[in-house]
Formats: structure tokens, C-alpha cells, sequence
């Protein structure tokens, strides 16, 4: 079986993404399984099993995506259809069901992940820093992975979740919502039940656990939230693509590739 991995290339460091990705599946016992595609259109993201969202700039992102008619694509895709898809920076904020912190008049999200995230939550571009991260998902070599920030989100709140629905979020000012999953049909409502697992924090910014909405023992902290994962869905604050290291892209393709035998037997 023949895997396609895609990578939305309307903006944003998607030709890294693309050099790592076949990096990562040389590394790979079955590297001949994947081919990958920039996604620019519906007819390549239908050709797609699996699709990266890079960094970038999301307002740009989103509004090249609505005026290729492919916003919608995407919320299918992601939500419904619940296809293995992963965000860095940018593309964590558009797999958010909320973003605060947007740009006059906002943008558009595409959703898939219970939780808000803060735009820019550690300044400007000049203010740009790389963190060595620990990131147990990765297995025995977790450690040392160069986690490069720039204008990153964190998330700051892991959203509530009841039979799938959302609750708690509304549009406000500078606050942006994902489209009302209420909306979709019962099958997106099913897999969005599932609930979000933080897959990696950053050392040394500790905060309470429980302005995250976690469930936690009086005193627990846990640093800000820079990656994310709720079913198929993945993201990341930091860029990956923008390092020489393969280690998040090879464990993405073994991770996709377990999600669509699962999803296929």
C-alpha cells in the first residue's frame, strides 16, 4: 500500500517540510511506501491519506486558502474524513478550534483540536529562540530535540468537550472559533470525542496546570503547552522542518502510516 503524505504549499516553509519527509523515509524499513504531493488544490489534498499544515503566517494561510476553495476541503478532511494531519506553528493555530490574540477582523480556522491557542505568545520575530525539548513521544531518543521558536502560539487551554461538542467558546474580541462542530454531522461529532493528550511542554515557563483546564492536584504546574495531540491530530508550536533532525518527521510517517492500516482493516 502506497502512502501519499501531503504538505499544504500555499505558504509558509512547506519545501522544508517536503526535504525532511524524504529524509525521514530513507531512514525507514519501508521507505518505499510514501510519496508525497504540495497541495495547492481539491483534487491534490482528495489525493492525499495524510497532510502536514506548515509554519508559516496563518492569516495568510487561511486567506489563500478560502480564496482557493479549499477551506472547506480542509475542515473535511481534518474533521470529518479524520485523516492523520499535523500542524507546526502556524499550522497549530489553524487546527485550533480558538485562537486569541488574531489580527483586526480575524481569520478563519480550519479546527480539528479542543483547544485555544495564544498567537505570538512569545513576541516578535527578533525575540525567535531555539530550546533543547525532551519529547518522551519519540521514545528511547526523546532527548535534546532543537526546538526552534519564532513568533510560536502555545496553547493555553485545553478546551471542554462533552459527546464530542465543544462548550465554553465564544466569538469575542481578538478571539477567533472554529467553525460550530454542532453544524456537522454525527460522524465528526464521534471522532472529535476523543480527548486531547499534551504531548510536550517547555521547560523553565511553569504555570498552573489547571489554567489549562486539566484536572490536577492542588500546587501541580506544568510548563506552556508546545505540542498537542487529539486523535489523528497533531501540533506542534515549534518548527521541526527548519532543523536537520528527522526524528519528529520519521515518528509522523510511522504514526500515519499506523493510523490508515488501522483505519483500513
Amino acid at each position: 500500500m502506497t502512502i501519499t503524505i501531503g504538505v499544504l504549499a500555499l505558504q509558509g516553509a512547506f519545501l522544508e517540510h517536503l526535504v525532511l519527509l524524504r529524509k525521514a523515509a530513507e531512514s525507514l524499513e519501508e521507505k518505499d511506501k510514501f510519496t508525497f504531493l504540495e497541495v495547492r488544490n481539491r483534487d491534490e489534498l482528495a489525493r492525499c491519506d495524510s497532510l502536514i499544515i506548515p509554519g508559516g503566517e496563518s492569516t495568510t494561510i487561511s486567506f489563500v486558502a478560502a480564496q482557493s476553495d479549499l477551506l472547506e476541503p480542509l475542515r473535511q478532511f481534518v474533521k470529518v474524513d479524520r485523516k492523520p494531519t499535523w500542524g507546526t506553528c502556524a499550522g497549530l493555530i489553524l487546527l485550533a478550534e480558538a485562537a486569541n490574540a488574531t489580527k483586526k477582523g480575524g481569520q478563519e480556522l480550519i479546527g480539528g483540536l479542543d483547544v485555544r491557542v495564544n498567537r505570538n505568545h512569545f513576541g516578535r520575530q527578533i525575540e525567535s529562540f531555539q530550546a533543547s525539548l525532551d519529547l518522551k513521544f519519540l521514545g528511547a531518543s526523546h532527548t535534546g530535540f532543537p526546538g526552534i521558536f519564532i513568533r510560536a502560539p502555545i496553547v493555553e487551554k485545553i478546551l471542554p468537550n462533552v459527546s464530542g461538542e465543544q462548550t465554553g467558546e465564544q466569538q469575542i474580541t481578538d478571539t477567533v472559533v472554529a467553525p460550530s462542530r454542532a453544524a456537522r454531522d454525527d460522524k465528526a461529532k464521534a471522532a472529535m470525542s476523543s480527548e486531547v493528550e499534551i504531548m510536550a511542554t517547555l521547560p523553565g515557563r511553569l504555570r498552573k496546570a489547571a489554567e489549562h483546564g486539566a484536572e490536577v492536584s492542588a500546587g501541580d504546574e506544568i510548563g506552556d503547552i508546545i505540542a498537542v495531540r487529539q486523535g489523528n491530530v497533531f501540533g506542534t508550536s515549534f518548527h521541526p522542518e527548519l532543523t536537520s533532525d528527522i526524528r519528529i518527521h520519521a515518528w509522523w510517517l510511522q504514526e500515519a502510516s499506523r493510523a490508515l492500516s488501522q483505519s483500513s482493516s
